[in-house]
């Protein structure tokens, strides 16, 4: 994974903070990671949305619509975070590329009990991360960064409960 090269921001950009730089780096960092996992995890789940087929199309296809929002939503309290604390965040669809863990599925076709599989261990494993951004925040006594990662985090953990019962019902059948 390569990170975002940590620069002073831009005169215009530095933003007063009691963090000292070492603490602005490192929650900044992992902010931004968490921030690219949280826009490859929206296009994914945007994705299975539209490509969702079968008998139970309507109930994924709303399910997965108000994951992808929620999922938006938290992006720009991410990204605003780190500008608070004096970083720098994404600016294009290539830091994303780049800092993203989530892995891109460029199928023709997925099954769509495959799909919530995917989408369930995606929204784990951004949960782990998560864990490990709450750990650099609490590192540095950054205890508005770690609220706000509990908040995400408990988001994540009922994505996640969700896409587990919904693909446990898509391969029951009833028996």
């Amino acid at each position: 994974m390569t990170k975002l090269k940590t620069r002073r921001p831009a005169a215009g950009l530095d933003t007063p903070t009691d963090l000292d730089e070492a603490a602005v780096t490192a929650v900044s960092e992992a902010l931004n990671g968490l921030l690219a996992d949280a826009f490859a995890l929206y296009l994914k789940t945007k994705n299975f949305h539209w490509h969702v087929s079968g008998p139970h199309f309507r109930d994924y296809h709303l399910l997965l619509d108000d994951q992808a929002a929620e999922i938006f939503a938290a992006t720009d309290d991410m990204a605003e975070r780190v500008r608070k604390i004096g970083g720098t965040t994404l600016r294009s669809i290539g830091h994303v590329a780049k800092l993203q863990s989530i892995e891109d599925n460029d199928e023709d076709f997925v099954p769509p009990g495959d799909m919530l599989k995917e989408l369930m261990h995606d929204n784990k494993k951004v949960a782990q991360r998560m864990r490990e951004a709450h750990e650099v925040a609490d590192d540095h006594d950054d205890v508005a960064t770690a609220s706000l990662i509990e908040n995400w985090l408990d988001q994540t953990e009922k994505r996640t409960w969700f896409l587990f019962e919904a693909a446990r019902d898509s391969t029951d059948h009833g028996h």
